[in-house]
């Protein structure tokens, strides 16, 4: 599969055009047990000290500082003790968000995917299917092997990476983001129509939600697209 990787300059933009536009791109892990990639079908943005769902919400603290940091770098952290969840940060460095990505189309290396997802099961040949491997957040990472090992990978040049393959276009549809109890009446999530990949309700639209401006801390809140 011919591919390039994704530059810096793609994720320095406003957090809403990257959600949208990492649809149809290929994120890659490259490990010593083998290269495993999925088509991202499902994505959510978090953005800003002003979004109550971001991790920025408190202010700068060890755990988010990876938002802080410059865009294209990979955060991964542990999400109630149980999966690991991985974002690419995005926007210039100084202004907290990230993309969630939530969902993947497996691409290459299903075999590994399906080993380490039966990893703690009952069964030892848990019989999945391809479109159930990496649909959700947390299957996804434990499908590509990543862990809070891969937090803050550059994602334009190491073994975690986002390419674009120059797949089609898809039919991309916007909603309420899910899995949350604050922030959800922001319509920043977006998936693929149609797609059996793509995790939780597939939900019609919410009205656009306009920009709130500057975060408390000043600098600049939410990017719209």
């Amino acid at each position: 599969m011919s591919s390039g990787v994704l530059t810096r300059d793609f994720y320095a933009r406003p957090t809403l055009d990257v959600a949208r536009e990492l649809i149809g791109k290929v994120l890659v892990h490259d490990t010593p047990a083998g290269l495993t990639s999925g088509v991202i079908v499902e994505t959510e943005a978090y953005i800003g000290e002003t979004d109550p769902a971001c991790h920025a919400a408190p202010g700068p603290t060890r755990r988010n500082a990876p938002l802080y940091g410059p865009p294209g770098v990979a955060y991964v952290y542990l999400n109630y003790g149980i999966h690991y969840l991985v974002n690419a940060v995005t926007e210039p460095d100084g202004w907290p968000a990230a993309v969630l990505i939530r969902a993947l189309e497996p691409l290459e290396g299903e075999r590994l995917m399906r080993r380490r997802r039966a990893r703690g099961t009952a069964r030892q040949d848990p019989q999945f299917e391809s479109a159930s491997l990496c649909r959700g957040p947390g299957n996804l990472t434990r499908a590509l092997g990543i862990s809070l090992r891969q937090n803050l990978r550059d994602l334009t040049s190491s073994a975690l990476r986002i390419d674009d393959a120059g797949l089609p276009a898809r039919d991309v549809v916007p909603s309420a983001r899910i899995g949350i109890t604050v922030g959800t009446d922001r319509p920043w999530r977006f998936y693929v129509r149609g797609s059996a990949a793509v995790s939780g309700r597939v939900a019609a639209p919410s009205p656009a939600r306009p920009e709130r401006g500057r975060s408390r801390a000043g600098r600049r809140g939410e990017s719209r697209a």
